[in-house]
C-alpha cells in the first residue's frame, strides 16, 4: 500500500506551516509509523530542523528527508511513498501554479490560519487552488490565545469558511519554537505539557481521515 501523502500549504508566511510539519512527523513517529518530509520552500526551514535532528540524534530509520522543485515534486513523492507509511510536504507561502502540484499528489491538505484576520483572509487562496485539483483541504488553527476576543472572532470567521476544521488547534506556546530550534517536536522535548497532548489530538485526527 502506497503512503499517505499530506501537504501543508498557506499564501500568507509566519502561519506555522514548519512547526505543523515538524510535530505532526515526530508524533507519527512515535506511533511506529515511517515518515519522510520534503522541503519545497527555498527558505528551507524544514531542511534545518532535520540538519539540527541529525545533529541532535543521529540517523532515524523512520524518518527521511528530501527536497524538490514545483516542477519535479510529482517524482519524488511517488518516489517517496513506496518506502514510508506518510509523506509531510511543507510548501512555499504562495497560491500560484507552482504550488498546484503538490496539492494534486496530496492525499490530505493542511491549511494552518493563525489567530489572525490576515491569516485568515489569504485561506481562501489556497483552499480554491485546492479545488481546483479536485481536493478538499483542512484548516488548523495555530497559534491560538484562548480566551482573547481576537481568536474566539477569528474561530468563529474561520467557521464560516467552506472547509474541513479540525477540533485540536496548537496553542501560541514558546515549546514549538523551543523544540524546532532543537530538531525535535515538542511531544519529545515536553512529553507532558499543553502542547505535546495539542500535537497527539491532532496528529490523531488527521490519522483518522486515512
Amino acid at each position: 500500500m502506497a503512503g499517505h501523502i499530506i501537504t501543508v500549504a498557506q499564501q500568507k508566511g509566519g502561519s506555522g506551516k514548519t512547526t505543523v510539519a515538524a510535530n505532526l512527523a515526530t508524533a507519527f513517529l512515535q506511533v511506529g509509523h515511517s515518515v519522510a518530509i520534503v522541503d519545497t520552500d527555498p527558505q528551507g526551514s524544514l531542511g534545518k530542523w532535520f540538519m539540527k535532528r541529525l545533529d541532535q540524534l543521529g540517523e532515524d530509520d523512520g524518518l527521511r528527508f528530501s527536497t524538490a522543485s514545483a516542477w519535479g515534486i510529482s517524482y519524488e513523492l511517488r518516489s517517496l511513498t513506496k518506502t514510508a507509511d506518510i509523506v509531510i510536504v511543507d510548501t512555499p507561502p504562495k497560491a500560484d501554479s507552482d504550488l498546484r502540484p503538490a496539492l494534486r499528489e496530496a492525499d490530505t491538505i493542511l491549511v494552518p490560519v493563525s489567530a489572525s484576520h490576515v491569516d485568515l483572509w489569504a485561506t481562501q487562496e489556497v483552499l480554491d487552488l485546492a479545488a481546483r485539483e479536485y481536493k478538499r483541504a483542512a484548516i488548523v488553527m495555530n497559534r491560538t490565545r484562548s480566551g482573547t476576543r481576537l481568536n474566539a472572532e477569528v474561530a468563529d470567521a474561520a467557521a464560516q469558511i467552506d472547509a474541513t476544521q479540525f477540533a485540536t488547534s496548537l496553542g501560541n506556546r514558546v515549546a514549538y519554537a523551543e523544540a524546532l530550534g532543537k530538531g525535535l517536536g515538542v511531544i519529545e522535548l515536553r512529553r507532558g505539557s499543553p502542547a505535546a497532548n495539542e500535537v497527539r489530538a491532532l496528529a490523531n485526527e488527521v490519522l483518522a481521515t486515512f
